[in-house]
């Protein structure tokens, strides 16, 4: 009876039943295809910046103003999913990002491109709050580090998805063509609105305040996982937001001059690490802790990435982009669970809402910043800013305390 109850009790048994299986597939398919939408823009920016007439500069500013919209779109959709639920804010977020990345296929001007990424980012950071939401609060405490886990890992799926998109569709129609291809996910919120339920725990908030995430005790763990999500967040994106412009750079500006098959391939492969990663999180964080698992592969991040600039050879590059996304991503499985344990239900979609995207202001700064700094002293130096960050990030996670990370059912 004891090892019935057991066998009942493991992952993939959980995963059968439909709710828990429609919400984990519905998160990890709305962050793989946010994840596609947005970096199409890092894997077309060399083509579009000749058409457009672009500097470096301005391509990191619009990256940048990307981000500091998803911090508006993430910070907004938390009270949307904490009112009217965790499914509609997913759709709507996922209709929202969806729809204007087609949009960016029609641009003649760099505003116009603004505009339409200002936009994307909206739905782009109201998807993250919404989804990680839903499945802390539709598995179980024992499962929720690997669930969450394999969330996030579809984001590593969508970037290597964007790259072959780029690779198949620009050679032979152009980096327009490359963004029409956004347009598809926007079927998956039939899907979503028809088969994923809201989590039982859920109910609409309309009497808990949001100042309670200022007060007392919840202030300091919004200020820690705050503080080292924007630290992680700031540089993760001025690190992967360059790094297919990195690999296709000419040698003089510290760059690889690859062609755009192999920048894709290159793309493909740190995207593997990546993934890797990302799902490696959960089993570890069960074996060694949270806290532990996350603020170790910080370190390392910020150990491999000043590596992974300075070396000369294609093949190292190659060899060594796996090991920069595993430890350089994979701590954000970490996040999604840290996060979503540390808040109580009335709050958790404002909560993380909150959290993650005013990071996402501060790291608006870094796509803007590694841009600038590769287009006066070259990509090298660029992208060893971006170790600092991590480095930031894993001191601040030192201040982690064990009895925030338990079951807030």
């Amino acid at each position: 009876m004891h090892q019935a109850l057991k066998a009942d009790d493991r992952f993939w048994t959980l995963a059968r039943e439909p709710a828990r299986r429609n919400a984990l597939l519905a998160a990890s398919l709305g962050w793989m295809l946010d994840s596609m939408d947005v970096m199409l823009y890092s894997m077309i920016i060399p083509a579009a910046q000749k058409d457009l007439h672009m500097s470096s500069a301005n391509a990191g500013l619009i990256m940048s103003g990307t981000l500091i919209a998803a911090a508006a779109g993430g910070i907004s959709f938390g009270f949307i999913a904490d009112r009217l639920g965790r499914t509609r804010a997913l759709s709507l977020s996922i209709l929202i990002y969806t729809v204007c990345t087609g949009l960016c296929a029609f641009v003649h001007t760099v505003p116009q491109l603004a505009i339409c990424r200002l936009l994307l980012g909206i739905g782009m950071g109201g998807e993250w709050a919404s989804g990680a939401a839903l499945v802390a609060e539709t598995w179980p405490q024992r499962h929720r580090a690997k669930a969450l886990a394999l969330v996030q890992s579809a984001w590593a799926i969508g970037y290597a998805l964007a790259a072959a998109v780029v690779a198949v569709v620009m050679p032979h129609f152009g980096w327009r063509a490359v963004f029409l291809a956004g347009l598809l996910p926007a079927l998956v919120t039939v899907w979503i609105r028809r088969k994923v339920k809201e989590p039982e725990h859920w109910s609409p908030s309309t009497d808990t305040p949001v100042s309670r995430l200022f007060r007392g005790r919840l202030a300091v763990r919004t200020a820690v996982i705050t503080g080292m999500n924007a630290a992680s967040l700031f540089a993760w994106w001025g690190l992967f937001s360059w790094a297919p412009s990195f690999l296709a750079a000419p040698v003089s500006r510290g760059g690889h001059g690859l062609d755009v098959l192999h920048t894709s391939t290159w793309t493909i492969v740190m995207q593997i690490g990546t993934f890797l990663g990302y799902v490696s999180f959960g089993p570890l964080a069960d074996r060694f802790g949270r806290k532990t698992c996350y603020v170790t592969f910080l370190f390392v991040a910020a150990a491999v990435v000043p590596l992974y600039a300075v070396v000369h050879s294609s093949v190292a590059i190659l060899l060594l982009g796996p090991v920069v996304g595993f430890w350089g991503s994979g701590y954000f499985s970490g996040f999604a669970v840290i996060a979503s344990e540390a808040f109580p239900t009335a709050l958790r979609g404002r909560a993380l809402g909150f959290s993650y995207n005013l990071g996402r202001i501060v790291s608006a700064a870094a796509p803007y910043t590694v841009g600038r700094a590769a287009q006066d002293y070259g990509f090298v130096f660029g992208l060893t800013i971006t170790s600092g960050g991590f480095l930031m990030a894993a001191l601040i996670a030192l201040c982690l305390q064990r009895e925030w990370m338990s079951s807030q059912e």
